[in-house]
């Protein structure tokens, strides 16, 4: 658990000094996925049976992980398009996918 609390805090570090040792606080943006992420899991989480051998699965429960697939995705994605279209610079981007990597593998 110690472990997990230090990868988790590391990710955080390196999302927000992505912002600040460059002057630009768009990266900031990838952390509040880190916050909404498991969200749609939480809410839609309870929709899914409690039958382990059941082969139902409820439509509820998919568009929740399907919720959660975009903002994954999304947090990922958005620093390489920052980085793309040149409002933040690549090493503004490595930090943040860094720190999303960081934080993703704890939650996950």
């Amino acid at each position: 658990i110690v472990g997990l609390s230090v990868c988790l805090a590391c990710g955080f570090l390196l999302s927000i000094l992505s912002c600040a040792l460059y002057g630009n606080w768009w990266p900031l943006v990838v952390v509040f996925t880190y916050a909404f992420a498991p969200l749609p899991n939480a809410i839609f989480g309870r929709y899914v049976s409690s039958d382990p051998l059941a082969d139902v699965s409820s439509s509820v429960a998919d568009f929740g992980r399907f919720l959660t697939s975009i903002l994954i995705v999304s947090g990922f994605g958005l620093p390489l398009v920052l980085a793309h279209s040149g409002i933040i610079t690549t090493a503004a981007m490595l930090m943040s996918v860094g720190g999303g990597l960081l934080v993703y593998g704890t939650i996950i």
